[in-house]
């Protein structure tokens, strides 16, 4: 096989195992944190952590820092990281990340409230 092909074949999968990184990230969100059925919250997809692409928003950028901060391999959500940031108000709502999770609001939109 010729190099470039190589290299094309390797960047190829690599696209694709990060692609679906986000949507596997928001399965594992969902059986954590168990949104209200049909809630702002289990219907927004990525946008729970993302703003667009792979940028986050804030309350992306808080579960990603207790992913870090609790040293979880692979990355993923577990209940420890809920918990971890449970009692901050990532997008100053004046709502925890824990009450708008209860809510089924989005803890990382300032206009999305309980």
């Amino acid at each position: 096989m010729r190099p470039q092909r190589v290299l094309a074949t390797a960047a190829g999968v690599l696209v694709a195992a990060t692609a679906l990184a986000t949507p596997m990230m928001k399965l594992e969100f969902d059986k954590v944190a168990k949104p209200p059925k049909q809630s702002r919250l289990a219907t927004s997809g990525c946008v729970v952590c993302h703003t667009k692409g792979k940028e986050l928003n804030p309350y992306g950028k808080d579960v990603a820092a207790a992913i870090k901060a609790l040293k979880i391999k692979p990355k993923k959500i577990t209940p420890d990281v809920l918990k971890k940031i449970a009692k901050l108000d990532s997008d100053k709502d004046k709502a925890s990340n824990e009450k708008e999770l209860k809510a089924g609001t989005l803890p990382g939109d300032p206009k999305s409230k309980p």
